[in-house]
């Protein structure tokens, strides 16, 4: 999962959390606001009553009767004015019934005692408490939807900041890490931030990009002067144990000798040319403006192999589609690529064992599928088989050079080469031409 998809997740899932427990806390939230902004309501209602009387005296509210009563038109409010006979002072908020015009309504009230021209009375100052809740649900309802709202807005807010924030992130991404070939050509321009900690990084991947080339560039000069270096000597080598063989009157003890030593020669000299083919491929020596048939390349193939298959009475499959022909293409390389692979699969198979040619069209491209009866390769080594001088004796003799070339001269032809194989059932190694044109 991408990072920009794991803060989105994020910011949406903390937004919501948070905005989930914020609504199970509101009712609770709002019915304390309510309450408490009631009680003052209350209280500022009964200071104002004690300043009318204080002002007006007692007789403002009762006009000449004993007690004073009021109330609003839905009764949602009311006040009361009585004498007060028990004698205690007392001042409280309750809640309670009062029964009004028949009607038995719970009231919010606060209860307040006084004494004017040395006589106590009772004052009741009531709201009603339906009416409390229905401002509580008013104000609940306004506050989600203003929530809600304020939510979406700082989302979008986040989601389209955190998107910016990683732009260079992504840049990073898409312009060093995706779908760059080795050795790396394109020059590499700096990042255009201010977040200090991308810069760094781009310019961290920057150098390692530039250490890669550089180390690469080097590997390749070697190899290409070692090469050049050493045909010279072992042309030399060879040609002289050849005059030797030649000289008539050697012991038979001496030919033995100088044959092994013969073999050894041609199989340096063979490594080295292999070594000499990696390199000129890695340096873009060969043209890709061929025209290449495949199924007559594959015949030349087997022709070519056919007594080694045969020493092992191997069975040939070859179910190839007529008239297939890749473009732009070095014909020589394929040959080398296609040799290698049938090789391979002759030399690690089994005695009347079978090879399977074939080909086919899968995602829109054409593939390739060279298939055998050998010993495998075990699936721990399947990341190695193509490196150079690897070897395995649990299963093989060794891969050597042979799968190298192979992997050198697909990776140069835009060739991507897939592998299942397993041990003692065989191995199948698909072409896939992607980057080649097809001409059925």
């Amino acid at each position: 999962m991408r990072l920009y998809t794991k803060l989105t997740l994020f910011t949406v899932t903390a937004t919501i959390a948070v905005l989930g427990l914020f609504v199970w806390l509101l009712p609770l939230l709002m019915q304390k606001i309510a309450s408490g902004n009631t009680n003052k309501n209350l209280a500022e209602q009964r200071a104002k009553v004690r300043s009318a009387i204080r002002e007006n005296g007692i007789g403002y509210y009762l006009q000449g009767d004993s007690a004073y009563g009021s109330y609003s038109m839905l009764k949602d409010e009311y006040i009361s004015l009585e004498p007060y006979y028990t004698g205690a002072d007392l001042t409280h908020l309750q809640t309670a019934e009062r029964i009004i015009d028949g009607d038995t309504i719970n009231y919010r009230i606060l209860i307040d005692t006084f004494t004017t021209l040395q006589r106590p009375y009772l004052l009741e100052i009531g709201k009603k408490i339906t009416s409390i809740q229905e401002d509580s649900i008013a104000l609940q309802r306004a506050t989600i939807g203003v929530l809600i709202v304020l939510t979406l807005i700082m989302a979008l807010i986040q989601l389209f900041y955190t998107r910016h924030l990683l732009t260079p992130l992504e840049q990073i991404i898409s312009t060093r890490l995706i779908k760059k070939a080795f050795p790396f050509k394109e020059p590499q321009r700096p990042l255009a931030t201010s977040t200090y900690d991308f810069k760094y990084l781009d310019q961290s991947i920057s150098r390692l990009m530039q250490q890669v080339n550089h180390a690469f560039e080097k590997e390749k000069e070697f190899t290409s002067n070692a090469s050049h270096e050493l045909m010279t000597p072992i042309s030399i080598m060879q040609s002289k144990i050849e005059n030797m063989l030649t000289s008539p009157g050697l012991p038979a003890e001496t030919v033995l000798k100088l044959e092994d030593t013969m073999r050894i020669i041609k199989r340096l000299k063979k490594i080295t040319n292999a070594l000499l083919l990696i390199s000129r491929i890695e340096n873009e020596q060969y043209d890709r403006k061929d025209a290449v048939a495949i199924k007559p390349m594959i015949r030349e193939v087997l022709e070519e192999l056919q007594h080694r298959a045969d020493e092992k009475s191997l069975t040939v499959d070859e179910r190839l589609t007529d008239h297939i022909t890749l473009y732009r293409i070095n014909k020589d390389l394929l040959f080398q690529l296609l040799y290698n692979l049938v090789h391979n699969a002759i030399r690690y198979n089994r005695p009347n064992g079978r090879i399977t040619i074939s080909d086919g069209y899968a995602n829109g491209s054409y593939y390739l599928c060279i298939e055998d009866t050998g010993i495998g390769i075990e699936a721990a080594q399947h990341e190695r088989i193509f490196d150079r001088f690897k070897k395995n004796t649990a299963q093989r003799e060794g891969f050597g050079l042979g799968l190298s070339i192979v992997k050198s001269i697909a990776d140069y032809q835009d060739i991507r080469i897939t592998v299942d194989s397993e041990k003692d059932r065989g191995s199948r190694f698909e072409l896939h031409f992607s980057g080649a044109r097809l001409a059925p």
